[in-house]
């Protein structure tokens, strides 16, 4: 039998109160109508005996304490899904905003999954190619990993995640497909996602979910598990290969804060409550490779870093519970090199698993580790040059720079609309590697030297 109840007992910003309700369930939707006829959403997000409080995701402006009709669904909130999403937009409750009409669901899920059981898991092995060289052969992205993306404010991480889009692929299977989640942007941010995708012709692989910055806050918290409640479905029923891409994770993380305060509770670090880090647990462990399905659910996370400081909350939680970081530096961003990566503080945990002979090619690990070493060695001359001068510097040392400089605007920067090889990636790295004298190369064995360096 469902209920109706006339009034409501307090009304608080975007939050409402009910009493004397019996039977309600936490995150369950409520149907609410006005005087005028109307009607709005809202989700049930505390409960205290029987007195309820129900977020109002289009806000309570014209809510009357006396008239308004309050309904219980009986259910959370859920996702109408069938193959058909693929190539669709949303909004951030997975709402079609495309024009192209309602998603004729051949299932419905409840958008508040869990995260997977670590004795289904399967390890992540292989990878996804990005055709960005400095991902690829330093932190390569691998099917089934969570590897964010750190970036600050005004930075490239927008163009970035575009160019991803755009040429991210994989060898073996054509059962590819793109989740892409964007929270709290600008409408012209949004127009330029959407644009992007079609231009290029890869709207047909992508599932788009918008939560603009004039949306209500509450939607913001649901859009990231809508988008992997749809990439559940793509990966784990219809056995696809997805990667999902989350933008941006600091907003979804004021959201939280803003709603948390609403409700009344005891803030942490920055004011963020502190249930942030189990919060982001909650969606970052949704990813993964499942036993027995074909299919694999990898998230590539964007945040930017509130004054570039990689130790506040937002960074600082996430880098607990991902597998890597890729690591957006300011000093390359001011040079005009794209894409800004900075490669020392960036890494991939699983990339050692998913690289070398039957993935990539047998001597992607020596060139890797190779790379680090010597631009680590760069920046060490970089240091002493600063204190002595670029013209005291040894032989050697004048060549560390060169190399430095060479790898930066050869290897580092590239086009947004080069897509490069995994192959002509690692032959990049050699052929820079070779301007190096031989005894220099520390990390190399004489095999891979013979085979792949070019110098003198």
């Amino acid at each position: 039998m469902i209920i109706e109840h006339i009034g409501l007992s307090q009304i608080n910003g975007s939050l409402i109160v009910l009493d004397n309700i019996k039977d309600a369930s936490y995150d369950e939707m409520v149907e609410l109508r006005l005087e005028d006829g109307s009607s709005r959403t809202g989700r049930i997000v505390q409960i205290e005996g029987e007195k309820v409080v129900i977020q109002v995701f289009e806000g309570t402006k014209g809510l009357s304490l006396v008239n308004t009709k309050t309904r219980m669904t009986g259910h959370p909130i859920e996702l109408s899904l069938s193959p058909e999403i693929v190539g669709r937009v949303f909004d951030g409750l997975g709402r079609p905003i495309d024009g192209l009409g309602e998603v004729y669901p051949v299932e419905k899920r409840d958008v508040n999954s869990s995260p997977i059981n670590p004795v289904s898991r399967v390890y992540p092995k292989n990878y996804i190619n990005t055709g960005i060289s400095s991902i690829d052969a330093l932190m390569t992205l691998i099917r089934g990993q969570k590897l964010p993306i750190f970036s600050g404010s005004g930075m490239k991480h927008n163009e970035l995640a575009v160019q991803i889009v755009r040429q991210a692929s994989i060898s073996d299977s054509e059962d590819f497909a793109i989740v892409f989640a964007a929270m709290g942007v600008k409408n012209d941010v949004a127009s330029y996602f959407r644009s992007s995708f079609e231009k290029a012709n890869v709207m047909h692989k992508v599932v788009m979910f918008l939560n603009l910055s004039n949306d209500p806050i509450v939607e913001r918290i649901i859009t990231p598990r809508c988008a992997l409640t749809a990439a559940e479905y793509l990966a784990f029923t219809l056995e696809k290969n997805v990667l999902v891409i989350l933008t941006d994770m600091t907003s979804y993380a004021e959201a939280v804060r803003e709603f948390s305060s609403s409700k009344g509770e005891i803030p942490a670090r920055k004011g963020f409550p502190g249930y942030l880090y189990s919060d982001f647990a909650s969606l970052y462990e949704r990813a993964g490779i499942i036993e027995g399905s074909k299919g694999s659910l990898t998230q590539i996370p964007i945040l930017t870093m509130p004054n570039d400081d990689i130790t506040h909350p937002i960074p600082d939680l996430t880098g607990y519970i991902t597998e890597g970081q890729i690591v957006l530096d300011r000093e390359l961003d001011s040079k005009g090199i794209y894409p800004p990566i900075g490669i020392l503080p960036s890494l991939s945990r699983l990339m050692k698993d998913g690289i070398g002979e039957g993935f990539t090619r047998e001597d992607h690990s020596i060139l890797a580790n190779q790379l680090f070493s010597s631009y680590a060695k760069v920046q060490d001359a970089k240091s002493l040059a600063s204190v002595i001068g670029e013209d005291e510097l040894s032989a050697s040392d004048k060549r560390l720079l060169q190399f430095g400089k060479d790898f930066e605007a050869k290897f580092i920067s590239q086009s947004p609309y080069e897509n490069r090889s995994i192959q002509k990636t690692l032959d990049l790295g050699w052929e820079l590697l070779s301007e190096l004298p031989r005894e220099d190369l520390d990390r190399v064995d004489d095999k891979t030297i013979e085979k792949y360096y070019k110098g003198k």
